[in-house]
């Protein structure tokens, strides 16, 4: 019983930070009103299942980037609150991946739309 109770601790956890990320992350709205309007286009068309399966793992890397470079940001803030060219340029590059990810999965829906 104490195995299940940690897992559902774990999930529950994990839901929190999906919770305050989409609360105060303007980034990551904006992400999952793109990822809401992309698949509700895919019901529209009637996309086959390796359609689906391609958005929902492009838009899951994206979502899963925006929450790393969510986490980095707010351990910097508490960690080392004065501004630091070095982690100035750790959170430029965890922003950057980001973006890689966001422009990479534009290509994959456009090219499954296609």
């Amino acid at each position: 019983m104490q195995f299940i109770r940690t897992w559902v601790m774990k999930f529950a956890v994990a839901f929190r930070g999906l919770g305050i990320s989409l609360r105060d992350q303007s980034s990551l709205q904006v992400h999952a009103v793109a990822a809401i309007t992309v698949l509700t286009l895919a019901a529209y068309l009637q996309f086959d299942w390796w359609r689906w399966a391609v958005l929902v793992l492009a838009i899951t890397v994206v979502i899963a980037a925006e929450l790393m470079n969510t986490a980095i940001e707010r351990l910097v803030r508490v960690l080392h609150a004065q501004r630091h060219p070095e982690i100035g340029d750790a959170l430029d590059t965890a922003a950057s991946a980001v973006l890689v990810t966001a422009i990479g999965a534009t290509v994959v829906g456009v090219i499954v739309l296609l």
